[in-house]
């Protein structure tokens, strides 16, 4: 399964990977329309230290606690590997926030749901929009062994 994969040597901690991501969830055709003045809240997000910068994001395990530890059944794993959250089923205890080893997991805005990167699957990029606007190629998306 193809996966997103951060290459932090190459990363410049412009943080455009957030604002491309939180577009994408938005489902609008214009990024100026659906993110300026509003607050913005990616699935995705960019972690600096000691001169070290990289994106943080779901890494679809292929056996994942936040599936495993889901009391209402609202995580999943689809046929094609990517772990998705269904709102609708989320009662928001967000124990997959607490059980993510990666910190990808993370609160929805609304308090009432969880959110993750689910690999623009809710959009027709083709791939995600993190990958297709890293100005550096730092972020890819690939199958690795």
């Amino acid at each position: 399964m193809k996966r997103v994969y951060v290459n932090e040597k190459w990363c410049l901690g412009c943080h455009l990977c957030e604002y491309e991501c939180a577009f994408a969830a938005t489902g609008l055709s214009d990024i100026v329309k659906a993110l300026k003045g509003k607050p913005v809240y990616p699935r995705i997000r960019v972690e600096e230290g000691d001169g070290v910068c990289f994106s943080v994001n779901c890494r679809h395990c292929r056996e994942p606690l936040c599936v495993q530890s889901c009391i209402s059944g609202a995580l999943s794993v689809g046929g094609d590997g990517v772990v998705r959250i269904d709102r609708e089923k989320c009662v928001g205890c967000l124990t997959c926030v607490l059980v993510c080893p990666y910190g990808a997991v993370m609160p929805a805005p609304d308090g009432h749901a969880a959110m993750k990167c689910q690999l623009c699957t809710d959009n027709a990029c083709g791939e995600p929009n993190c990958v297709k606007h890293c100005p550096n190629n730092a972020i890819v998306y690939e199958e690795r062994g």
